[in-house]
């Protein structure tokens, strides 16, 4: 088991940028592959980013890609979201997942633990 907790959200403008972190207490976050979520009212949850095991692999969706970089931290046992040139579609509620085994996946049916999420205000 594993509880996986977020924090880092906030207010920016655009332009501007954030961190966010997702903290793993339980077993060790090196366990497990990480992703990156988020969603908006009405919309459903939508991938963002994703880390595998040993760090050595990322993904991202595209609108995304070239801003945003997942990195994980398994001493501290936390995965981070460094997001910049962040614009007014960025807004949402973004949760941090993690699924048993190596592989990562863009569906988010194949995580297994999820955070309760923070929310990311970006104003134009």
């Amino acid at each position: 088991q594993v509880q996986l907790e977020e924090s880092g959200g906030g207010l920016v403008q655009a332009g501007g940028f954030l961190r966010l972190s997702c903290t793993a207490s339980g077993r060790t976050s090196g366990t497990y592959a990480m992703g990156w979520f988020r969603q908006v009212p009405g919309k459903e949850r939508e991938f963002v980013a994703a880390i595998t095991r040993s760090g050595g692999s990322t993904d991202y969706t595209d609108s995304v890609k070239g801003r945003f970089t997942i990195y994980r931290e398994d001493a501290d046992n936390t995965v981070y979201l460094q997001m910049t040139s962040l614009k007014p579609e960025d807004t949402a509620v973004y949760y941090c997942a993690a699924r048993n085994g190596g592989p990562i996946y863009t569906a988010d049916v194949m995580y297994d633990y999820w955070g309760q999420g923070t929310q990311v205000t970006v104003s134009s």
